[in-house]
């Protein structure tokens, strides 16, 4: 079984064929990572697979189920989670006010006007352990929108961990961080992944080759290369698309 799988997938936007029949297997508990240039279409792939976009054509499969064609809420609810490129928290709500909201579905709590959130000793209790998880706990009451910018981040994947997907989708988690804010945002994903599958956008190659089992180079839509890290990066083909004008 496969935790995701895409099947020559395909997306047009009008005329222009942005992916261009692009077929993955991702394997339970991996950490995979998906490259390339700007423009080759790695966001685009995330939007199809949390059903953001429509596919074209194609089949994506969540752990052998069929999900292109359900709403982003269903596709979540089956068990994938993901994250974006600008950083998407509730920036009045306190930092451990945006976790238990993102803890409220999977933990079965609906709305009840006779039920005030802070009655309910287990859903705080979980918010509270996911602070410590995140190294946040000192952060825990103020608001979301003073963290600084690796904070933020790192709320944001805790908020995208928080429901219990088993599949998590980071889209250039530690873009405009400084090297010691990527060195504790990989710190961090390695931890709160654990036991989970990983499908990570990225453009920095420290990060890209310390955390992938393996690696996918997206180009024009289509990929050339896919498998372990060494092999990628000796790649002849990646390395003239790819890798090589990034070392220059």
């Amino acid at each position: 079984m496969t935790a995701l799988s895409l099947r020559d997938v395909r997306k047009n936007f009008g005329p222009t064929e942005i992916i261009r029949g692009v077929t993955l297997d991702i394997a339970p508990g991996e950490r995979h990572c998906i490259i390339g240039p700007n423009g080759a279409g790695k966001t685009t792939c995330f939007n199809l697979i949390s059903g953001r976009f429509p596919i074209s054509s194609g089949e994506i499969l969540l752990n052998d189920q069929r999900i292109d064609t359900l709403p982003p809420h269903k596709i979540n609810r089956l068990g994938l989670s993901r994250s974006f490129q600008i950083t998407s928290i509730f920036h009045r709500l306190s930092v451990f006010e945006n976790l238990r909201c993102a803890l409220l579905w999977s933990r079965g709590y609906r709305y009840s006007f006779w039920s005030p959130l802070w009655r309910q000793k287990a859903l705080n209790e979980a918010a509270d352990r996911l602070l410590e998880d995140l190294n946040l706990a000192t952060r825990r009451d103020i608001l979301a929108g003073l963290l600084s910018y690796a904070e933020q981040r790192a709320l944001e994947i805790g908020m995208t961990i928080a429901g219990g997907a088993s599949v998590i989708l980071l889209d250039e988690p530690t873009a405009g961080m400084s090297n010691t804010e990527t060195d504790y945002a990989m710190a961090l994903i390695r931890r709160v992944t654990q036991g989970k599958t990983l499908l990570m956008v990225e453009h920095d190659m420290k990060v890209v080759f310390d955390l992938a089992d393996t690696i996918t180079v997206l180009v024009y839509g289509q990929v050339i290369a896919s498998g372990p890290p060494a092999s990628v990066r000796a790649n002849r083909a990646v390395q003239e698309a790819y890798l090589g004008a990034l070392e220059e």
